[in-house]
């Protein structure tokens, strides 16, 4: 769900750790204990592995030390702002198999867009990527999940004022949803566009720190008290 999951979506992202959606259930947890056992990982800050906290937010961060993937961190989260609950992700998920037959198992590509709408400056760049790389990728024949997914989501104001004139009623109708789209219907200038696309990042960062405030309380304390 982070970093590596743009590789496969041909969004390359230099990643030195691997992030995992998962179910916070007593089963699944104690498979996961198990794979870190095999990847001789170690718990590296707060908060401990526990699933009260996963299911309150927090992410938990692993490292390894086995020689295969020595130093690689992983990252698990079950929770996340913005994004629906596992189950629902698990149904939406995109599953890429490699030549050798490995398979990957992905949140779809609107999930991990979302999870990229945080406070982290690296993170904005590489939704626009993301939309783009798929935008280019199927824009010969779209289907109306993909129209309406790039309206709802495309960073790039030259595609969204040439995708707004072709599809000019489902811009309308999705501008209740993301204002900026009225902006585009009407065909306003690139520059009035950006400032929309920076107003509406300005607001996902605030609401993402306003999320996190209370979760990194509780991570300050944990480290008191540690």
């Amino acid at each position: 769900m982070g970093g590596q999951a743009c590789v496969f979506y041909g969004a390359a992202e230099f990643s030195r750790d691997t992030d995992l959606a998962i179910v916070a259930d007593a089963a699944n947890l104690a498979r996961l204990r198990g794979a870190l056992a095999d990847l001789q990982a170690d718990v590296i800050a707060v908060p401990p592995f526990r699933a009260t906290f996963l299911r309150r937010g927090h992410a938990v961060q692993f490292r390894c030390r086995h020689p295969l993937a020595s130093r690689m961190r992983v990252d698990v989260m079950a929770r996340m702002r913005g994004v629906d609950s596992f189950d629902k992700l698990w149904k939406r998920r995109a599953t890429i198999e490699l030549p050798d037959g490995a398979r990957f198992d992905l949140l779809s590509l609107p999930d991990l867009g979302r999870t990229k709408k945080t406070q982290r400056d690296k993170d904005w760049p590489m939704i626009r990527r993301l939309v783009e790389a798929h935008y280019f990728e199927h824009r010969a024949r779209p289907n109306p999940a993909q129209v309406r997914f790039w309206l709802q989501e495309l960073r790039t104001p030259a595609i969204l004022l040439e995708l707004a004139a072709t599809n000019a009623r489902l811009c309308h109708r999705l501008a209740t949803l993301r204002p900026l789209l009225a902006l585009a219907a009407r065909g306003a200038d690139q520059d009035a566009i950006d400032r929309a696309l920076v107003a509406e990042e300005t607001a996902e960062r605030a609401l993402d720190r306003q999320y996190w405030l209370p979760l990194r309380a509780e991570l300050e304390r944990m480290r008191h008290a540690r």
